[in-house]
């Protein structure tokens, strides 16, 4: 028996210690170590071939990690639309469409007056703050970009928002989080008029991981701007960004500046500032993801815009910073977001109290058949 015990505790001592290898939550290097580990990635690479069969592997770890190596069978989206408000030059709508039998996605669907199609589509995830989708920084970015002629969707990251019963804490977060874009791509795509060659994806803290992990996976996204997120040493600190072993398996090791160069020769651009974990940037996370991209021979299609005296946020500079990005990149029409002197203006964005926001009110519940339990929306991902 006291053989058994010991086995046992052995047993759990090493499946401890195999966790502790393969999550890596939060800071989990000093500065000067995570651009040594950069330093020690770049050696195993030094043609666009090498680095694009470890871009591969890094994918395949991280769907396994994630639990997203098989997808459980696409249901209907059943998407509901309701709401529609006009403003100068784009709409906005509130919808939910189901990426799980019962779960909803919620969200609001801003699009362009004129434009007729094919569109190019924006996806913009969100960071940790309460009702970040209904916040002033996202509503004027969804805003800009359906102006410029993009049809835009920002929706609630799992357990925030109107996405419930999910906790946000749950350890496979990420996985619902990520699963969740992929079926907000479909979203877009069933529109009918989006061009499924022009999508991009940019989001703010959180939701700069969940650009850049998106980005990684889905051979759809084309054009990717993390914003504030991007670091050799912080991982994230949170279950939705590095609760499961995406980092680093028995066949992979990686850090966030390697998934978000994944994309390449896809146009990547970070956006940085100098009062978090991206504040060294432009010197060491900048220049690693460059000499990528001179590898494989896009060098024009990797850019940083870095805000030295500001924080950690998407506020109007990394906005101006962005929209020429994907208007570049998307072929949107900057010219519809300056004012005479030539200057990107925002003042045309309505900024909507957050009750006008919301897809399930108290006079349009969700339908009977909701999911309500947050572990069932989980098992649902393994049907």
């Amino acid at each position: 028996m006291r053989t058994l015990l010991l086995l046992a505790a052995l047993i759990l001592s090493q499946t401890a210690h195999a966790e502790i290898q393969t999550l890596f939550r939060g800071e989990c290097y000093t500065e000067a170590e995570g651009a040594a580990k950069l330093a020690e990635f770049a050696k195993t690479y030094s043609t666009a071939d090498e680095w694009q069969a470890r871009a591969a592997n890094i994918r395949r770890g991280m769907l396994k990690g994630m639990k997203l190596e098989r997808l459980p069978a696409a249901c209907d989206l059943k998407p509901i639309r309701h709401s529609r408000r006009e403003h100068d030059g784009y709409t906005v709508e509130n919808v939910a469409f189901e990426s799980l039998p019962g779960f909803w996605v919620t969200g609001n669907l801003y699009l362009p007056t004129e434009a007729k199609g094919p569109l190019a589509g924006v996806l913009c995830p969100h960071g940790h703050m309460a009702d970040n989708r209904m916040l002033e920084q996202t509503q004027k970015r969804c805003a800009a970009l359906a102006r410029m002629g993009a049809a835009v969707f920002a929706y609630d990251m799992a357990g925030y928002g109107e996405s419930t019963p999910v906790d946000h804490h749950h350890s496979e977060t990420l996985r619902l989080q990520t699963y969740n874009s992929m079926r907000a791509i479909d979203y877009l795509l069933s529109l009918g008029n989006v061009d499924p060659n022009r999508i991009g994806v940019t989001g703010e803290s959180g939701g700069g991981t969940q650009t850049f992990v998106l980005a990684a996976i889905d051979p759809r996204v084309a054009v990717s701007v993390p914003v504030v997120m991007v670091s050799a040493h912080f991982y994230g600190g949170c279950s939705c960004e590095s609760g499961l072993p995406i980092h680093k398996s028995a066949a992979h090791e990686t850090n966030n500046v390697e998934i978000a160069a994944s994309i390449a020769p896809k146009p990547l651009l970070l956006i940085s500032d100098g009062d978090d974990w991206t504040r060294r940037t432009p010197q060491v996370e900048f220049p690693h993801v460059q000499q990528i991209y001179q590898l494989v021979g896009a060098p024009d299609h990797v850019e940083n815009a870095h805000f030295a005296d500001e924080g950690h946020d998407y506020g109007p500079s990394k906005r101006a910073a962005m929209y020429p990005f994907m208007a570049k990149h998307l072929g949107l029409d900057l010219a519809k977001i300056k004012n005479d002197a030539g200057q990107i203006e925002e003042s045309f964005a309505v900024v909507s109290p957050r009750a006008e926001l919301f897809v399930f009110p108290a006079d349009k519940p969700r339908p009977d058949y909701a999911v309500t339990d947050g572990d069932q929306v989980i098992d649902l991902l393994n049907r």
